[in-house]
Parts: C-alpha cells; structure tokens; sequence
C-alpha cells in the first residue's frame, strides 16, 4: 500500500534550522535500485489530491540559485488526460489522423502525469543554464518522491517538448519549454533492471 501525504514531515520554516546531513540507509537502498517503470506496465493507482501536491512540494526543493523558482508544475489526471491529447491532436498536421490518434492518446497511456515546465525568470545572479539543470532536478527529484511513497515513475520528454505547436496547444509560453513529462502509476509488474552506463569509466581525478 503506497505511503500517503500523512508521512512527509512538515517543511521547515523560514530561517529555522535544518539538518540537511541526514544518515537514511532506505534512502541510499532507493537510489542503489532506482528504475523508472514503463508506462505500458502502469495501472492505477497514482498519486492523486493532496498527496499529489504533497510530493510536488517537496519537487520544488531542489537547488535553486536565486530563489527564482525557474519551474512550474502542471497536473494531467483524470478526464484532464483526454482534455490535453484533444488540444494536443489540434496542433498536429490535420491530414496525419494517425499522428493525431497518437497524440489524443498519449496521455492516457499512465493514471496520470506531472507536465515540469521549464519558465526562465530574468536574473543577472542565476545564467539560464542553472535554471534548466535546477528544472531537470525538479523532474527527478519528483520521480524519486513518487518512488519513495510507493508508487512507479517514467520521466519522459517525448515529440511535444520539441514542437512549439503542441507546447503552445499545452499552454506554455513562447519562452517556456517542457522539462519532462513525469508518468506516474503504480506498476503492474517488477521492473527488470536495464544495461547502464559504466560510471566507474566516468569518473577522474583533477
């Protein structure tokens, strides 16, 4: 049974102490084993309502040079799914009814998905480049907070993130960009653990 927004622990207030060195062996083992689940293997549930948001909150704890908040987050659930593949197929090639079958589907593939935007704010403190990474570790750290509360994740980008047509169709400004699609489900069979990069061929010393 997933964990539920009863089992985040209140966010700190401002200026208080935080003890951001916490030993968490569970969260190491998490890490150690993380693996997205395909969106064909998703059923319901997902996170839904406050629980939902809660696990948004804590998404937006990622580094954020600033405080710009260069993100925002925007919930495709429930009849919306349908809603957001409509306005997606208008902004396809009429004449291509398979792309736009496609499209009208694609959000009702999982129970439901978190839309990260990428919204650059001006800043003379923060480059633009900071801003997309702190976005990107919005997606991630989203995935992870699903994972933790017991649910299966996909961070996709996907056609839409690269046609200005559809960002427009889903609302995004000209400035904007789409970070990642975040499916989110509970899956219906173990995921099996994929080839990775060797990070040990990755790593040197200055």
């Amino acid at each position: 049974m997933p964990l539920s927004a009863a089992h985040i622990p209140a966010s700190p207030k401002l200026n208080e102490h935080v003890n951001a060195a916490h030993e968490s062996a569970e969260t190491l083992a998490l890490m150690a084993r993380r693996r997205s689940t395909k969106i064909a293997h998703m059923s319901e549930p997902a996170p839904t309502g406050a629980d939902l948001e809660a696990l948004i909150h804590l998404a937006a704890r990622v580094p954020d040079h600033g405080k710009l908040g260069p993100w925002r987050f925007v919930i495709i659930e429930g009849e919306a799914r349908a809603r957001a593949g409509v306005a997606l197929a208008r902004a396809v090639d009429p004449a291509n009814e398979a792309r736009a079958e496609q499209a009208r589907g694609l959000f009702l593939r999982a129970p439901a998905c978190v839309m990260v935007v990428y919204a650059p704010k001006e800043s003379a403190k923060a480059p633009e480049w900071e801003q997309m990474l702190s976005s990107g570790a919005a997606c991630f750290a989203l995935l992870m907070g699903a994972h933790a509360m017991g649910y299966a994740g996909c961070w996709l980008t996907e056609w839409p993130a690269f046609d200005a047509n559809a960002r427009a169709a889903l609302g995004l400004s000209d400035a904007e960009r789409i970070a990642g699609f975040v499916y989110l489900g509970s899956a219906r069979e173990s995921a099996l653990e994929r080839e990775r990069a060797d990070a040990g061929a990755r790593i040197s010393r200055f």
